[in-house]
């Protein structure tokens, strides 16, 4: 039977009397209306940990000042009925007062310097990987884990946590876990369901690009080339393209010719609702 917990200090006494018994703890972050790919999380998690926290938690200092936080959707009893069904044994839903307990104007941000964080979605949300790495940062505090999980639909981000983690010498396994597709190839996310019946008929299309990406890549294309076709094909598609690029593992762009592992990356809006995706190659 899961637990759902909503103050820090009935979480930290039960995580406490985990540990006391040799216990080992994962940690998966989400920020709720959860989908199967959170709990494919949670189901991964469980085979590198005994007890597996999941916190629920929308964080207001990763949304910009038009961005969709007001709007994000909360469902807290099916999230609990779904990790429970997961196997997850603690739910952690602080409020913000919980997870700020000073108010978000007095907040102690942290942050990642370096290309890691500035390029992409850096770029085009400013202070977006700050409010993140605050968020992360906190919960790596109070959940104290031994192992966290991440998805790589957020390409980026999980790069970011990753260099967090090394920097602070956080003592956690980052795991990324690669990401949980619909059967037409639509990475799974809580954005999708304000897809309209049309736009959600497009939304494959982001994959389909991804994968001519990276087949024009493994034919020798130069760069700028792939990325100019990608950007075309999308917006033929009905997609306002924020970037479709392609990039090397730690988001430095790559020397034409130059062999290694590369990530082609897009972000674009569909409407109202503005989805991202990657492939690794």
């Amino acid at each position: 039977m899961i637990e759902t917990v909503t103050q820090l200090k009935r979480l930290r006494a039960l995580v406490r009397s985990w540990k006391k018994a040799g216990l080992k703890v994962a940690l998966v972050p989400t920020m709720g209306n959860l989908h199967e790919g959170h709990f494919s999380l949670v189901r991964q998690a469980r085979r590198h940990a005994d007890k597996v926290v999941a916190s629920v938690f929308v964080n207001p200092t990763q949304f910009g000042p038009n961005e969709d936080f007001d709007r994000y959707p909360r469902t807290p009893e099916a999230d609990a009925a779904g990790l429970e069904a997961a196997g997850c044994d603690l739910a952690w839903m602080p409020g913000v007062d919980e997870m700020y307990p000073l108010g978000l104007a007095h907040t102690t941000t942290v942050s990642v310097n370096g290309n890691v964080a500035a390029v992409l979605e850096g770029e085009r949300r400013p202070g977006h990987f700050d409010g993140v790495c605050t968020v992360v940062s906190r919960l790596f505090n109070q959940v104290t884990p031994d192992v966290a999980l991440f998805g790589k639909k957020d390409y980026q981000q999980l790069a970011v946590i990753r260099q967090l983690v090394d920097e602070l010498q956080f003592p956690v396994d980052i795991i990324g876990a690669e990401i949980v597709r619909e059967p037409d190839g639509l990475a799974r996310s809580s954005r999708n369901q304000y897809l309209n019946e049309t736009e959600r008929a497009v939304a494959p299309q982001l994959h389909r690009v991804l994968r001519e990406m990276r087949a024009a890549c493994a034919a020798g294309l130069p760069r700028q080339l792939v990325e100019q076709s990608a950007t075309q094909a999308l917006a033929q598609a009905g997609f306002v393209v924020d970037y479709a690029v392609v990039r090397q593992r730690d988001l430095a762009e790559p020397v034409d010719g130059q062999p290694g592992e590369r990530v082609a990356l897009l972000a674009a809006r569909i409407g109202t609702t503005r989805l991202i995706d990657n492939i690794e190659f």
